[in-house]
């Protein structure tokens, strides 16, 4: 799903960018019905111009007015794309004091999240942020004050919890959803995620502990791309298409893929509010700096409900959903008989704002917002902690702190940088 998800953007970059790059201002009119004026266009500025940022040069109803990255090659290449007109920068700080920006939309690899937007919060944008929402649970609780101390609208850029199919299940969430909300498996559940129920943890996102001290290429401004996180001599295998492997910037897989598979199951789970009171975690010593594989991650919850990420796909035979009175499986199947027909009496979801320059036009909360992406993403930062231990934890979900670990918590909010502090 992942890889033709990534397929679709390209393709469409292909066809959007030349029509990008031509834009002027004209009567609406000229342009014809369905169409919109770029004075009608909420404007943005894209921090990142990497793969993931040029690929939301196009998006409807928004035009890039600005753009910022710390390698100029990036830069320019996304300056090309775009034409000219529009402003460029390798700091993040003034591109996010334009006044002709609506919108701040957060490309960087995850340690900058957290920082760029309290800072965006601050100088009245509003944001939208890619996944995973924040490096750090610490971050997380910042940007929720953030965004809601100056009254902005936050998007975290994961979309399974409301369109699209969820990966292996072949179907979106909603009747996932309503299915667990009907209670027809019983309670407490437990929700598998594994590649045999359609979830892969790319283990590929591992780091290397051998690196040797590397030239910082020109066109990089290397201390700057670390920002927060602590200084490491340059290697190219820290960065860029591979810096998921280093606990300092991701959390390889985990970190990678995380919000997109948990965040639908928090959510189908009814937790947007809460999170589990322990995590569990059966995994080879991990380096101090370099992520290595993982086997198995259990989260539980006060009422029993669980997550298990299976790693290594050791259960072939694994439901999707288990309750006490039922199974769902891959492709919505279930050992329910009936089970579509059953559920036609039940009511559907209540209805999300599920569409951002709504929520921004009309100061309505998105559907995945700072809240509970931040629950989601705790999930995520809950295991990367436990893992890095290499212990499993026990945590209270109101005062967010792990219980009797102070080594756990010391990771909750671990020092940025002097500057960056």
């Amino acid at each position: 799903m992942e890889q033709k998800k990534n397929q679709s953007r390209r393709s469409f970059l292909r066809n959007s960018l030349g029509t990008v790059a031509a834009f002027t201002i004209v009567p609406r009119h000229v342009l014809g019905r369905g169409y919109l004026a770029p004075s009608d266009q909420l404007t943005k500025g894209v921090i990142g111009t990497g793969s993931m940022g040029k690929a939301h040069f196009g998006y409807d109803s928004t035009r890039v007015v600005a753009i910022c990255d710390v390698d100029k090659l990036h830069l320019q290449e996304a300056k090309q794309l775009l034409g000219e007109g529009v402003k460029t920068f390798d700091d993040y700080r003034e591109l996010i004091q334009l006044p002709e920006v609506d919108i701040v939309h957060i490309a960087t690899p995850p340690h900058w999240h957290g920082t760029i937007a309290i800072e965006a919060a601050r100088a009245g944008k509003d944001i939208w942020c890619e996944k995973p929402m924040t490096r750090t649970i610490g971050e997380g609780k910042r940007v929720i004050e953030a965004v809601q101390q100056f009254g902005r609208m936050f998007r975290l850029n994961t979309w399974f919890r409301f369109t699209d199919n969820f990966y292996g299940m072949n179907t979106p969430v909603k009747p996932i959803k309503k299915l667990v909300n009907a209670r027809l498996l019983g309670w407490p559940l437990t929700v598998t995620l594994s590649r045999h129920t359609g979830f892969n943890w790319k283990q590929h996102w591992i780091g290397k502990t051998d690196l040797p001290v590397t030239p910082v290429p020109p066109e990089l401004n290397y201390d700057r791309w670390l920002g927060p996180a602590p200084y490491k001599p340059y290697h190219p295998h820290r960065v860029h298409q591979t810096f998921r492997g280093y606990w300092d910037y991701d959390g390889g897989g985990l970190g990678d893929m995380g919000q997109h598979y948990l965040d639908p199951v928090q959510y189908i789970l009814g937790k947007d509010e809460t999170s589990p009171v322990s995590v569990q975690v059966e995994a080879p010593q991990q380096h101090p700096d370099a992520v290595g594989t993982w086997s198995r991650i259990i989260y539980t919850y006060k009422d029993g409900c669980r997550i298990i990420l299976d790693g290594e796909g050791k259960d072939e035979k694994a439901a999707f959903i288990e309750g006490p009175t039922g199974k769902l499986y891959p492709g919505f199947r279930s050992d329910i008989p009936d089970l579509e027909k059953k559920l036609a009496a039940y009511p559907d979801p209540p209805p999300q704002v599920t569409d951002f320059i709504t929520s921004v036009r009309e100061r309505r909360r998105f559907a995945l917002n700072e809240e509970n992406g931040h629950r989601s993403c705790t999930l995520v930062n809950m295991g990367k902690i436990a893992l890095q231990l290499g212990r499993s934890l026990e945590f209270d979900p109101e005062k967010q702190l792990f219980l009797h670990d102070e080594g756990a918590n010391s990771l909750i909010d671990p020092p940025a940088r002097t500057f960056w502090s």
